[in-house]
């Protein structure tokens, strides 16, 4: 099995006494109030998701991801995960903190406040996702952040999987499924998208040099305009019972959101992937990207920076430009295909949502009607 980034899988999960001793020292503890999102990114540290992190890093190690594309101590880290607040004088650094989500009145988790700093929003923005155009939904959201990050070691208290409980195993339980399935290679697939025939057969594909495939939507904050997470997995439930092996895949969400960083996030998404204990990951054209604000390959070329060299994971990446071409019988790319553009079916996203508004549907050399049915069975499957 692989080795978790870092070399250790964090657990910070209270659990027996702990918790009940924790739970009730939270109900005297001055309260952070934190978003949705970052309530899920507070389970994902405690989980081993951003393994070695066992918490939200200070400004050393900030300053180093921003700068350096890893922490302080080498270790290659590319998007800092943030904890944000507007005010910081009444915060106290040596004294512990309930997380407490907006909405709830229970805390998900005591921070143990180790430093508060100011940060550069913009400067920051612009690290992390190459550009400090406003348009850019990362550099909008970052640049709507407060002035202030808090650092510190997290204990989880509310370890609830979610409304998607059997599709949330935390990476030690993936690592161990993994393991009882006989399987020592892994390809990742990373998604925020429906599944069209593209998508299936480059999965198919990787299915024929590795052990299994684990397929991972993230399931999260997403722009307007991509699929709801229930599309999503929906779809992928379906396709799996049509067209897969099941003994092959394992479908299983990653609940964060997607910052759209491009080349970064490719990056990230393979540490997280290979926290849960994946070998391999999928990186295709403008993977993680948004408009044209990354070049197609970029994200791939980033695995080869020498920076990542140790990374562990390895990056899976099927070069070209795909369709489906009517004279070869199958999907093909401008790499391996001679015909022409009337040979051609494309993978148009925007034709596929057009059909999925119009309710007409795809051909199915495109997408499977079943996935088409199901996403058509939703009144409003796109993030409004």
């Amino acid at each position: 099995m692989i080795a978790a980034h870092g070399g250790k899988l964090t657990d910070r999960v209270l659990t027996g006494k702990a918790l009940e001793k924790a739970t009730k020292q939270a109900k005297s503890l001055p309260t952070v109030t934190v978003d949705y999102d970052t309530a899920r990114d507070v389970q994902n540290l405690a989980r081993g998701v951003f393994s070695p992190l066992q918490g939200f890093v200070g400004k050393a190690d900030f300053d180093s991801i921003c700068q350096r594309n890893c922490l302080v101590n080498g270790v290659a880290w590319t998007i800092p995960i943030l904890l944000d607040v507007p005010c910081a004088d009444a915060m106290e650094t040596g004294k512990d903190y309930a997380l407490v989500q907006e909405g709830q009145s229970e805390a998900g988790a005591i921070l143990h406040l180790s430093e508060v700093y100011a940060w550069d929003k913009a400067q920051a923005a612009t690290a992390v996702f190459g550009t400090s155009d406003e348009a850019h939904p990362g550099v909008k959201g970052y640049l709507s952040r407060g002035d202030f990050l808090l650092a510190g070691e997290i204990d989880l208290l509310n370890n609830d999987r979610g409304p998607y409980a059997s599709h949330n195993l935390f990476p030690a339980e993936t690592r161990k499924a993994f393991e009882e399935r006989g399987w020592e290679t892994v390809c990742a697939f990373q998604t925020r998208n429906v599944p069209h025939a593209g998508h299936e057969d480059l999965q198919k594909t990787v299915l024929g040099f590795y052990d299994g495939l684990f397929i991972q939507p993230i399931i999260g904050k997403k722009k307007p305009g991509d699929f709801r997470d229930e599309v999503i997995l929906r779809a992928y439930e379906t396709i799996l019972d049509h067209y897969f092996a099941k003994d092959r895949v394992f479908l299983n969400i990653l609940p964060t959101e997607m910052r759209y960083a491009g080349p970064k996030e490719a990056i990230m998404h393979a540490i997280m992937r290979k926290n849960y204990g994946a070998t391999h990951i999928i990186i295709g054209r403008d993977h993680a990207g948004v408009g044209n604000y990354y070049g197609e390959e970029e994200a791939i070329e980033m695995f080869d920076k020498p920076e990542f060299a140790d990374l562990g994971i390895k990056a899976v990446s099927i070069r070209g430009d795909f369709w489906y071409c009517k004279t070869c019988g199958r999907v093909a790319s401008n790499r391996t295909c001679p015909h022409g553009e009337a040979d051609q079916i494309p993978f148009s996203g925007t034709k596929i949502r057009k059909g999925i508004i119009d309710g007409i549907a795809p051909d199915p050399r495109i997408m499977r009607p079943e996935v088409f049915d199901v996403i058509r069975s939703f009144e409003d499957p796109f993030v409004s």
